[in-house]
């Protein structure tokens, strides 16, 4: 399952003016092909739609990934915030975010959900003098909720980094995200989960970028085949911005 929070323009969570953005990528996964043996069941082709709008309290963002294989759609999988600036002209915000999904039945399973996550914290947001890079930190509460699959309850905590940087007279574009959190392991011990998906675009109309995304994890992926926990998986990528 993809998790993409590449998060439009923290300039727009600055604003108290209305701004909306919007897009849907097309991404064709390579990680099947470098781990065919960790990785023999991934998925080679994700859309993402992605939306993100600001208003006067704040801002809304979500996106969906939908994973897609040859026989059927393997997961849908969704995060949605709200964030509340403290002040009109602070860079400081609240911000409440739930995480959730659906997947493939599979065998032995009783469900084909993912595990639902909620979190709270607060972000904070800068950028350069002209806007053309922008950044936001966010420190967070998340809590696990107890599943269909037997998954229990459990605390946990984020922080996330997210960043965007336009370049080359704003042809080309880089951004992502980094998340550290607790997670949990089968005997209920903790582990530091590491997400990192940085993004390249090169702008070859007002709507349609071309480029790629890396996602980079360590003890993200679910493995059975192995102990390995570190991978690297690289897309190539359509995204066409509404």
């Amino acid at each position: 399952m993809e998790m993409r929070k590449t998060i439009v323009s923290a300039l727009m969570a600055l604003t108290a003016l209305p701004a909306i953005s919007q897009n849907i990528q097309l991404h064709y996964d390579f990680g099947r092909n470098i781990y065919s043996n960790e990785e023999a069941a991934r998925q080679k082709v994700t859309i993402t739609l992605e939306q993100f709008k600001a208003d006067k309290w704040g801002s809304w963002y979500y996106f969906v990934d939908v994973d897609l294989s040859r026989k059927e759609t393997r997961g849908a999988y969704t995060e949605i915030s709200r964030e509340i600036n403290l002040g009109k002209e602070s860079p400081f915000a609240v911000h409440i975010e739930y995480d959730g999904g659906l997947g493939s039945r599979l065998a032995g399973t009783t469900s084909g959900s993912y595990q639902q996550a909620g979190l709270a914290g607060f972000a904070y947001y800068g950028h350069s003098a002209d806007f053309s890079k922008t950044w936001s930190i966010q420190l967070l509460y998340k809590t696990y909720f107890k599943d269909a699959n037997a998954n229990s309850a459990y605390h946990s905590a984020q922080l996330t980094g997210v960043w965007g940087i336009d370049f080359a007279g704003k042809k080309c574009r880089f951004a992502g995200f980094i998340d550290f959190w607790r997670g949990q392991k089968a005997n209920g011990h903790g582990q530091l989960v590491i997400l990192t998906e940085p993004q390249f675009w090169f702008n070859a109309t007002d709507h349609l970028a071309i480029g790629s995304e890396i996602e980079i994890s360590n003890n993200f992926i679910y493995n059975t085949y192995d102990d390995k926990t570190f991978f690297v998986n690289p897309t190539l990528a359509l995204k066409w911005n509404f």
